[in-house]
């Protein structure tokens, strides 16, 4: 399989190499080369009724998944297993994601912390938030009288006087 070159990408490589190289460095770590931690990428949307939450996370396991709802603070984390039991002796590309996770949000308060679903299918987690009953926004109708009221006023001639 042939791949094109992207530049863009190749100096992102470099980018995310050169910060793990400088956060090890800085943190006195004995190790050169620490697994990679990369942000969760969600979408979030919200409708009258509740806050949706959707994360891609393609070849994790449910069980590797951790979410928590403290503080308005919804937080998904965890981890991906690098595969350790390829023989081959170099990589042509190697682009595949591997090691912890985790990304946090803060949300409106007015979230109905046990009531929240979670749903895991085909490699997307789907978070139902809902809102409680005092933030849903409410429809407010407007009455008239029965009878108009009519203003009666009377027009003068005002002269210019210049």
């Amino acid at each position: 399989m042939l791949t094109r070159w992207d530049p863009f990408r190749e100096m992102m490589v470099i980018r995310n190499t050169m910060d793990r190289m400088f956060d090890s460095a800085l943190t006195g770590s004995s190790k050169d080369w620490q697994p990679y931690t990369w942000n969760l990428a969600l979408d979030v949307a919200e409708n009258q009724d509740e806050f949706l939450v959707k994360a891609s996370l393609p070849g994790v396991s449910p069980e590797n998944v951790e979410v928590t709802f403290s503080n308005n603070t919804l937080t998904i984390k965890g981890e991906i297993k690098e595969e350790k039991d390829i023989e081959e002796t170099r990589y042509h590309l190697r682009e595949r994601h591997y090691g912890s996770f985790a990304r946090s949000i803060t949300l409106p308060s007015g979230i109905a912390a046990d009531k929240i679903q979670a749903n895991f299918d085909a490699g997307v987690l789907e978070l139902h938030l809902p809102k409680v009953e005092e933030v849903k926004p409410k429809k407010i109708t407007i009455h008239t009288s029965e009878s108009p009221k009519i203003i009666e006023a009377t027009a003068t001639n005002i002269k210019n006087k210049n």
